[in-house]
């Protein structure tokens, strides 16, 4: 993964313990700022490759807002009702098709230092008994921070003290020993983006391995963690069906289908500035050249017959070796649930029930 070559401290962010922690050990040169500002517009007017850079540039920063917020979904696709846990932003893997090279103005790490306003508000939330599921991967790698922090680790103690919610820590890296003797009653989901392994080699930069992976994925099993599965986005190439045939079968070799929460499946869709980012950034990727078309969201997505099919079969290869376990669509519509699994999630009282269930099961919910 990345080295960091700068930090930069908002004034208001260097009082917080964390802060002086996270210092010591990226072992980069550091200043402190009066606000953020400054250092986006730094950013900003970079003369290279922006993206990059923002990977490289880490900002410690306190979080003004809510650390607990709704997951943005997209308009007229099923959401699954995920509560995002907001820790800090961006990533410092680099993968083609990531959106948070054009989502944020410019991309740029960030980690929220206060961490006392963090579990503050955890604390009300778990009082509240209202939402079961909540994670750090939306805007973020959820274990990147783990090599200079212990956030992993102290969330997972957190909701090991209740019994209503689950934290879903999804990751493509391998980062799991700070995981390996902490107290996680089970509330803690350990969860993995999964590729083909020739998508993984071409299109994610500093990832781990497949088979790195699977490995972190059953050691956490071993250690008594649930764990889960994400294969988002799939994407279409000579070759796909044989290669994630071959990953839901190196899967399931590694990790007892039993002790598998969820699998999520979605295919590749991009925002339209995407492209020019992924061309520019990627000369050699192929990914934006398939047959997409403009879904209702605005975003390019493959022609709805080829995403029904990848899906069926996709399904088929899981179910094979997993017939129980719960398989869902990330933002897809009732007639492709009802093409590829037989139902639409109405029928069974939405995708959020579904996902709530399963967690209640495995994870020993209340």
């Amino acid at each position: 993964m990345g080295v960091i070559k700068r930090a930069r401290v908002e004034e208001s962010a260097a009082v917080e313990p964390e802060t002086a922690s996270i210092l010591s050990k990226i072992g980069a040169p550091h200043q402190t700022i009066g606000d953020a500002g400054r250092f986006f517009d730094e950013l900003s007017r970079f003369p290279g490759d922006r993206v990059l850079e923002g990977k490289r540039r880490l900002l410690l920063s306190k979080n003004k807002g809510a650390f607990i917020k709704e997951c943005p979904g997209t308009s007229h696709y099923t959401c699954c009702g995920y509560q995002i846990l907001h820790i800090g932003s961006y990533c410092v893997m680099d993968c083609a098709y990531c959106i948070l090279q054009a989502y944020f103005h410019p991309p740029a790490l960030t980690y929220f230092v206060n961490h006392r306003d963090l579990f503050d508000e955890l604390d009300r939330f778990f009082a509240q008994k209202k939402s079961r599921r909540l994670g750090t991967g939306e805007f973020t790698d959820s274990l990147i921070w783990d090599k200079w922090t212990n956030i992993s680790a102290r969330l997972s103690k957190a909701f090991s003290s209740q019994s209503h919610a689950v934290l879903e820590l999804k990751t493509k890296t391998a980062s799991v020993e700070g995981l390996k003797d902490v107290r996680h009653n089970q509330k803690t989901i350990m969860a993995w983006s999964l590729n083909a392994e020739p998508v993984i080699r071409s299109e994610e930069r500093g990832t781990a391995p497949l088979d790195a992976r699977l490995e972190a994925a059953a050691k956490c099993r071993s250690w008594g963690y649930p764990v889960a599965f994400h294969f988002d986005p799939m994407i279409i190439y000579d070759g796909w069906e044989k290669d994630y045939r071959d990953v839901v079968k190196k899967m399931f070799d590694r990790v007892p289908p039993d002790s598998v929460v969820w699998i999520s499946v979605g295919a590749f869709r991009f925002m339209p500035s995407l492209k020019k980012i992924i061309q520019t950034r990627f000369p050699e990727s192929k990914i934006v050249y398939g047959e997409f078309v403009t879904g209702m969201d605005g975003k390019m997505r493959y022609f709805k017959p080829l995403r029904m099919e990848m899906y069926r079969k996709m399904v088929g290869w899981i179910k094979e070796r997993a017939p129980g376990v719960q398989v869902y669509f990330c933002m897809e519509d009732d007639e492709v649930w009802e093409n590829a699994l037989g139902f639409v999630p109405g029928e069974r009282g939405g995708l959020s029930k579904m996902l709530d269930d399963s967690a209640v099961f495995h994870c020993g919910l209340d």
